[in-house]
């Protein structure tokens, strides 16, 4: 198991990123969040298989209809195995 955390900058805020992200993440299987940040960012902690988290990145990059992406900054990890869904989580929200 992999984690994956990413930034996603551009105008991805108030277009439906986050359910976007959601739909993805449930149809590939991962588990994690995704949030708002209060730069405009939307920030993703993901884990799952490789292949996966492969396929996750590279919708990011894409985001729905009505969103422009200009950078998706990401790292890999090592899975920590904490998180039992994916989840929308406010953007207040510390991280985990």
């Amino acid at each position: 198991m992999e984690r994956l955390e990413a930034t996603i900058r551009g105008a991805v805020q108030g277009v439906g990123f986050r359910w976007f992200v959601t739909r993805q993440a449930a149809r590939l299987g991962v588990r994690g969040w995704v949030a708002n940040a209060s730069d405009g960012s939307v920030r993703v902690v993901a884990e799952g298989d490789a292949a996966s988290l492969d396929q996750l990145e590279q919708v990011l990059g894409l985001g729905p209809p009505g969103a422009r992406v200009d950078d998706v900054e990401s790292s890999r990890g090592a899975g920590t195995g904490g998180f039992s869904r994916f989840e929308t989580r406010s953007g207040s929200h510390p991280g985990d």
